[in-house]
């Protein structure tokens, strides 16, 4: 199974587009800070790791809605390797993460979760 969980900053505010289709999308990039001490020299060292995420549908317009430039986040998805041609004829590709699910991390705050309205639901968890 193709899974990744990253941790860490969000390095900026999300921007929610729709694709050809209407299906809301929202890009993000998340920043991994990591710091440790040299144990040759007892300097610490540090280190940033930076992931691009993308979240669709009904997660896309809750990411946008929800998180902002330095909220810590927790995001599961899959990789892809996205690969196109720019247009001097030159071949790139990148990995992104592609959000299954994507909290807050509560190691250094709090939230306040409030359930999401969908369209044609009356947000009722009891079903009778």
């Amino acid at each position: 199974m193709n899974t990744t969980t990253i941790t860490g900053h969000v390095v900026q505010d999300p921007e929610l587009r729709y694709a050809a289709t209407g299906t809301p999308v929202t890009s993000f990039s998340v920043a991994d800070n990591r710091r440790w001490q040299d144990r040759t020299t007892a300097e610490w060292q540090e280190s940033t790791s930076y992931f691009d995420v993308v979240a669709w549908a009904e997660l896309a317009e809750n990411v946008a809605t929800s998180l902002k430039r330095g909220s810590r986040v927790t995001v599961t998805g899959r990789l892809e390797q996205r690969n196109w041609e720019t247009s001097e004829g030159d071949k790139r590709s990148k990995v992104e993460i592609h959000a299954l699910d994507v909290s807050a991390s509560l190691r250094y705050a709090t939230v306040e979760i409030t359930k999401a309205n969908r369209a044609g639901s009356d947000n009722r968890d009891d079903i009778e």
